[in-house]
């Protein structure tokens, strides 16, 4: 099962960021391998609009199951939600704490957008 932790930089001791699509960095975690890669963001950075619907494209087409970061729209829920990308809510420190919070259960599903769109 691959998860996708949104970051403000490339590695899991990185900051965790509540944004989802202008996040600096998507880190990929394999559970299943106990792995984990990075993927910069940078086509959604300076996005005039649509990061949100784009990097949910993003997580999609990097196979994840699930998303744990702050804050999702409504466009960029949708998008998820349509591809069975159960999305994950944290107000964690590092990405590796937002992990650790995840693998044990400590983090609440969103069932909802839960800020409006063109939110920064």
């Amino acid at each position: 099962m691959k998860v996708v932790v949104t970051a403000g930089g490339p590695g899991l001791e990185e900051r965790f960021d509540t944004r989802f699509g202008r996040a600096a960095y998507f880190i990929v975690c394999d559970l299943e391998n106990d792995s984990w890669e990075s993927h910069p963001n940078t086509q959604n950075l300076e996005a005039a609009q649509g990061a949100g619907i784009q990097a949910a494209q993003s997580v999609q087409r990097l196979g994840a199951s699930a998303l744990i970061t702050g804050h999702v729209g409504p466009k960029a829920f949708k998008v998820l939600d349509a591809n069975a990308v159960k999305i994950f809510s944290a107000t964690a420190q590092t990405v590796g704490e937002a992990l650790s919070a995840y693998k044990n259960g400590l983090l609440s599903q969103m069932a909802a957008p839960d800020v409006e769109g063109h939110w920064v």
